[in-house]
């Protein structure tokens, strides 16, 4: 039977996390998940909501050593818990904190002190073709969809991702500001960890000083695993920042301008990630260098009809992907916007990334989000609107900034300035929460 470790490291007495306290070694991780994995419930599938990522981590490894899966669900919002809960009736929330579960039945991290970590002698090793997660999609087009990954699979993708960022041969302390359910945390983070030779800090920092606080915590070398909406506010913070060794961006589009502020800032690389919920991470690229992207080993893409697919390497089976790509004579591709995001208003072709890219880069724009509502107009044209935060513009300046970029059938109508944008843990905006924010703007100007 084809198998493969649960971690990684070289020796058992590697350091695995890092913890307020201190340390955690690889030897006392897995002793905390053999003692957790005989405390779990029956149920199949284990609703890890664990916030702090050590607590995650050895529930992670608990389940796969209890035969269990692990379901991941970017977003816990009522909607996502009723669906999961329909769709997964044999589960269990494995919960370390205050968690509204609706009516799910819920097990509570319990204490491990009994745990001893003098009786582990060796790693365990768990089938490659074991179901080891579901993680779902954010929700940021749609309704989140389930995507099963395999042990086997999931090895290899941390493989990658370490060996892309020379992680294996130079480990370093990872703090990650993408809460570990999401796609790109649990790969960035946890899977590194686990075969990538890394350690992580167990926290979640989301604000600029408790970034600042974790990267103090952990030892150099550092890497930041980030995105560009909590890069962006640390960089505006005016915090004196750590050193750090590395950077590491992903799950929204990356300017230029950020990450070449980034990297002068920092003095060090900045690299993005490509990649989705259902392929897992497939190519990375150093934003100031090059905007082409490099496939990571193995990974190949095909194109049929107009739609690319990926296959090769962690993606198990050939996938589409929702971005339309240009494959470049020496293997790289540009990346042109997704096929979601694609709009035609009076005939003219644009995408919301161009759209959003074009508003952004204004002077004064804080964040901003253009808007396609699905509704019938009178005269047949549905119009864009944009929300805005640019405390020291006013609609009529902004208007005029963004006739020098856009063609007028994409100015917005409405523009609306907002104090904030209603974006998730991951500095995403899910479709839902900009539907809802368009139909209250609709309803306040109908009274």
């Amino acid at each position: 039977m084809n198998a493969f470790p649960l971690v990684g490291h070289g020796s058992l007495d590697d350091i695995f996390a890092w913890l307020p306290e201190g340390s955690i070694r690889v030897r006392r991780f897995l002793a905390d998940a053999n003692a957790l994995a005989a405390q779990l419930p029956a149920e199949r599938y284990l609703l890890n909501v664990c916030q702090d990522r050590y607590r995650f981590a050895v529930g992670f490894a608990a389940g796969l050593l209890a035969g269990k899966t692990s379901l991941q669900p970017a977003s816990q919002s009522a909607e996502t818990l009723r669906r999961i809960q329909h769709d997964f009736p044999d589960l269990v929330c494995l919960c370390d904190s205050e968690f509204d579960g609706l009516n799910l039945p819920r097990f509570d991290f319990p204490v491990l002190s009994a745990a001893d970590p003098a009786e582990v002698t060796k790693v365990p090793e768990i089938p490659a073709d074991h179901i080891a997660a579901c993680l779902f999609t954010s929700g940021s087009t749609g309704t989140p969809m389930p995507h099963f990954k395999t042990w086997g699979g999931l090895v290899h993708s941390g493989w990658a991702g370490a060996e892309r960022l020379n992680l294996l041969e130079h480990p370093h302390a990872i703090v990650g500001t993408v809460p570990v359910q999401h796609a790109f945390g649990f790969e960035s983070t946890f899977l590194l960890a686990l075969h990538g030779q890394c350690a992580f800090w167990s926290g979640k920092p989301f604000y600029p000083q408790d970034i600042v606080t974790a990267l103090e915590r952990v030892p150099r070398p550092r890497l930041l695993v980030t995105t560009p909406f909590h890069l962006s506010t640390l960089l505006a913070s005016g915090l004196v920042l750590p050193a750090i060794d590395l950077l590491l961006s992903a799950t929204a589009p990356l300017s230029m301008k950020l990450a070449s502020e980034a990297e002068n800032r920092f003095g060090v690389p900045l690299h993005e990630i490509y990649g989705s919920t259902e392929t897992g991470q497939i190519a990375s690229r150093r934003t100031t260098a090059s905007q082409a992207w490099q496939l990571l080993p193995d990974i190949r893409l095909e194109q049929e009809t107009g739609q690319t697919f990926a296959s090769g390497g962690h993606v198990e089976s050939k996938l589409e992907l929702s971005d339309i790509i240009e494959i470049l004579a020496d293997g790289r591709f540009l990346l042109h916007g997704r096929c979601a995001d694609l709009v035609n208003v009076a005939g003219k072709r644009s995408s919301l990334a161009y759209l959003n890219h074009q508003i952004a880069a204004i002077s004064g724009v804080i964040d901003a989000a253009f808007f396609l509502p699905e509704e019938t107009v009178p005269d047949g044209i549905t119009r864009l609107c944009a929300f805005v935060v640019a405390p020291e513009l006013n609609p009529q300046t902004l208007l005029a900034k963004l006739r020098e970029r856009l063609d007028p059938v994409f100015l917005p109508r409405p523009l609306i300035f907002l104090d904030q944008l209603p974006r998730n843990s991951t500095g995403k905006l899910p479709i839902s929460s900009l539907q809802a924010l368009y139909a209250e703007q609709v309803e306040h100007a109908g009274r």
